[in-house]
């Protein structure tokens, strides 16, 4: 051994991010080893799926706290001796990258418009939430993409800062990004092999629309917000004009696209099934049916069927046939802007209702033209009571402001089981190949893929992100050709179709009859995401790196995004390779703040970590990350962060300590020859084993706890029963204990390093050569000792201390005599240790009496010396 760093004369935490960072990056201390990968092959590689984080803004408390975990685990196995690939990846598309684009910039996407080389926008580095689009500058599709790129890059600079303050020990040269002409290739070749195989289709149907966004959302996306609305009773007369029936309704503005009524077949109303009705005011020709969704007990027992309110219409409108067997028409009201449609539905049977739709609703929005049509139905008697407002779910788009309105669009999707029993089969079983930590969280993915109710939307009506490889020949008309869609060849990915042209075309066969047309969508960014294992692995692009890193040995991530993420990566690695992508999945619980609840940019209750890393240092939050147990919510409050606390007073300890331990020099060819250090080099074993067990199960939080109890014995008990015979070289035991000392201090070290990683690194360099990072791990020594000695040791060490305060002396103070009474098996642990007990009380006769129990009985102070 050789002293690499000379020990300072005050350890601090203070500046060992920067220094270890440095060298980490220097030494290329977490390279992955490439040679080493193709003479050890697929066993000796430890690989790892990174989340990529979404480049738009910053990141908070919730990225420290779960990628914590993940590096925990890298270092764990690097430490064990894999090869760990650990890359990391940016997110760069998709709507909030465009959204904040948006409101950083003040401008929005106008495709029509030309590229400016000279553009400069409006403003710059300022978070323009409030902006309407009426107030942002247009500008070229081509200038909006660089204004994205340019946003993105420099939030991933500020991002991969943090993460190397914070200690990840990432591959730096490993990284990627999702809007990358690499991964543009990448993604768009997967789409196409998913067209050929017949698992991307495209098909004109109804479709959850964000209004704000103007693009489709899939339904992976939704979530539920609460919204006010109210019940409004509106009377539909039969057409015999015999009567009416009455419904309940929160939408009556969808009243112009009503298409059907419906009740339940053993409901209330059964016996008016197939009766013709009409539409009030509107007065178009509609039918009651009868279907098992709709509610006999809510409302009336009766609901109007439009074109389209909600998901159950959607059902009901694909499920649903007239008496005279005809499909149920679509008659969309409201446009992709979220506006209504300049013109009456064609199914409006009132000359004069069409005109006031036109001059009353057209081209408002849903809450404007749903006061005017409660008030013209109030007016011709149609509408009878409009209920008290009440709270009920509504679906929003994840990242939107507005509900999702449903308009029908031509879109592409991809199987993933929804309407395929084989394929989602096939997703369960993988489901549970794979190991999942906590166990629990396999049943969210199982819920999922048990309640898709449609196929992957993957298109999106957006322009930053991975454009849709395809063209659509035009016929004689200049119209689009949906059968013949022409795709490129594979070699020469990625293109953008908006600028290239397909094989057997000209440039100026573009937009012109018997031309073709660009497919001017993007790729879900889920649907590049998906592919993180393709992306990061060198898929179809380093086939010698995807046979070292696939399937990858760990999928991090949270538990919000099982849903998205992990169905996704499964289903586009099911679809591919017929296997699962990772061997373990390991799930982050929620950040929650001081009242439990969730952290969310929304909420305006989200930390940002910056503050917290520079107040407390590195070490303490990863010891506060590594706490917690995958899977469980862990709180989180800025104003008191105890559990940073703790952890900052452990990195410095560990700093003390190791400071301490070394000043006890080791002569060459020393043993352990004293109980009390074989007891506590066996007790250590035990915690080695404990704590590589929990390791290896993804339990850092009680790996943690077992290295930590012991750690603080070995700091508060052990070093001071030891510590006089380790100073004292005329001691026959000093050797012993000086070599338990530095014994237990390397394996220490290494216990906590993949958690407390700069303060371990840096006592590691006082006394040893290269990285604790890339030392070897530590195994039980076996050293024959027992446990009980230093176990019961510590208790009458406890005793005396607490002996000495309760006679309120000094622990300095000496002992004439003390008396320790304890059971017979405790008194011959106690014999064993009975010098080191003298030395550090103090005592200069100590006696022991049979006991049930282990007290200090007894105690005498010495006599005050007089000056």
């Amino acid at each position: 051994m050789s002293q690499a760093n000379p020990i300072p004369d005050k350890p601090a935490l203070e500046g060992l991010e920067a220094k270890w960072g440095e060298r980490w990056s220097t030494d290329g201390t977490f390279l992955f080893d490439r040679l080493r990968a193709a003479q050890t092959g697929r066993e000796g590689v430890y690989s790892i799926d990174t989340p990529p984080p979404t480049a738009s803004g910053s990141l908070h408390i919730g990225h420290v706290f779960s990628y914590t975990h993940t590096d925990i685990k890298a270092r764990f196995e690097r430490m064990r001796g894999k090869n760990v690939f650990y890359p990391m990846g940016w997110d760069d598309n998709g709507l909030p990258t465009e959204r904040r684009v948006q409101n950083y910039y003040g401008v929005r996407c106008d495709p029509s418009l030309g590229y400016d080389p000279d553009f400069t926008p409006p403003f710059e580095g300022g978070d323009n939430k409030s902006s309407r689009a009426a107030d942002q500058l247009p500008i070229s599709r081509r200038n909006f993409i660089e204004l994205c790129e340019k946003l993105t890059e420099e939030d991933e600079k500020h991002f991969e800062a943090l993460f190397r303050q914070l200690g990840l020990s990432v591959d730096w040269t490993q990284t990627y990004r999702t809007i990358s002409n690499e991964s543009i290739r990448q993604s768009q070749l997967a789409f196409l092999r998913n067209i050929e195989r017949g698992e991307a289709y495209q098909s004109l149907a109804p479709t959850l629309w964000d209004v704000d966004f103007r693009s489709a959302i899939a339904q992976a996306e939704l979530e539920d917000r609460d919204q006010q609305a109210s019940y409004h009773t509106i009377d539909f007369p039969f057409a015999d004009g015999s009567g009416h029936i009455t419904i309940e309704t929160t939408r009556p503005e969808l009243l112009p696209a009503c298409v059907a009524i419906v009740t339940h077949p053993e409901g209330p109303h059964k016996h008016l099934i197939g009766t013709k009705v009409r539409t009030p005011f509107f007065d178009a020709d509609i039918e009651i049916h009868g279907h098992h969704l709709a509610q006999p007990d809510k409302g009336t027992g009766a609901a109007m069927v439009c074109t389209f309110g909600d998901v159950t219409d959607i059902v009901w409108w694909r499920e649903l046939r007239t008496t005279d067997g005809r499909d149920l028409p679509n008659m969309t009201t409201i446009g992709l802007d979220g506006r209504f449609l300049p013109d009456a539905p064609a199914s409006v049977g009132d000359a004069d209702a069409a005109a006031w739709y036109v001059e009353n609703i057209a081209g408002k929005t849903v809450f404007s033209a749903r006061k005017a049509l409660v008030e013209k139905l109030q007016e011709t008697g149609a509408m009878t009571a409009v209920g008290k407002p009440f709270n009920h779910a509504v679906k929003f788009f994840e990242k939107g402001d507005r509900p999702l309105e449903i308009v029908s669009t031509r879109q592409w999707y991809i199987r993933n089981g929804a309407r395929d029993a084989d394929l989602r089969d096939q997703l369960l079983a993988h489901g549970t190949e794979l190991d999942w930590h906590p166990e629990f969280m396999r049943v969210r993915y199982e819920n999922w893929v048990g309640g898709l109710t449609g196929d992957w939307l993957v298109s999106r009506q957006r322009f930053f992100g991975v454009p849709i490889p395809l063209w659509y020949a035009l016929d004689e008309n200049g119209e689009r050709d949906y059968d013949r869609v022409l795709t490129p060849d594979h070699a020469s990915l990625p293109i953008d179709p908006t600028s290239d042209v397909p094989a057997g075309y000209t440039a100026e066969q573009r937009g012109v009859p018997g031309g073709f047309d660009a497919e001017a969508d993007i790729l879900d960014t889920w649907a590049t995401s998906s592919l993180t294992p393709q992306l990061a692995g060198g898929w179809e692009r380093d086939a010698e790196l995807w046979d070292v890193v696939s399937p990858m040995d760990l999928r991090p991530q949270g538990q919000d995004i099982i849903r998205t993420w992990l169905f996704s990566t499964m289903l586009r690695s099911t679809l591919e390779d017929g296997r699962t992508p990772w061997r373990n999945a390991a799930i982050s619980g929620f950040i929650v703040d001081p009242d439990r609840k969730k952290m969310s940019k929304s909420k305006g209750n989200v930390v940002t970590p910056a503050d917290i890393l520079d107040t407390h240092g590195s070490d303490a939050v990863r010891y506060w990350s590594a706490s917690s147990r995958l899977g469980a919510d862990a709180a989180f409050d800025p104003q008191n962060p105890t559990q940073v606390k703790i952890g900052r007073r452990l990195a410095i300890k560990i700093l003390n300590a190791a400071k301490f331990v070394l000043s006890f020099p080791a002569p060459e060819g020393a043993e352990i020859t004293h109980a009390l250090d074989a007891s506590m080099l066996a007790t250590l074993d035990g915690v080695v084993r404990d704590a590589t067990a929990a390791f290896e199960n993804y339990d850092q939080a009680r790996a943690l706890e077992i290295t930590e109890a012991f750690f603080w014995t070995f700091c508060d008990d052990y070093l001071e029963l030891v510590k006089e015979r380790a100073y004292d070289r005329t001691d026959v035991g000093q050797a012993s204990a000086a070599l338990a000392l530095r014994l237990a201090l390397s394996t220490l070290l290494r216990l906590l390093a993949p958690i407390v990683s700069f303060a371990t690194e840096e006592a590691w360099s006082w006394f040893e050569d290269g990285s604790v990072h890339t030392a070897a791990w530590p195994q039980a020594r076996g050293i024959d000792g027992d446990p009980a000695i230093l176990a019961t040791a510590s208790k009458a060490l406890i005793g005396i201390r607490r002996a000495k305060t309760e006679a309120k002396a000094s622990q300095k103070t000496p002992v004439s005599s003390a008396t320790i009474a304890a059971p017979a098996a405790d008194i011959a642990a106690l014999q064993a240790a009975a010098d080191d007990l003298r030395a550090v009380g103090r005592i200069a006769e100590l006696a022991f009496v049979e006991a049930e129990e282990l007290v200090v009985t007894a105690i005498e102070l010495a006599p005050a010396v007089e000056a």
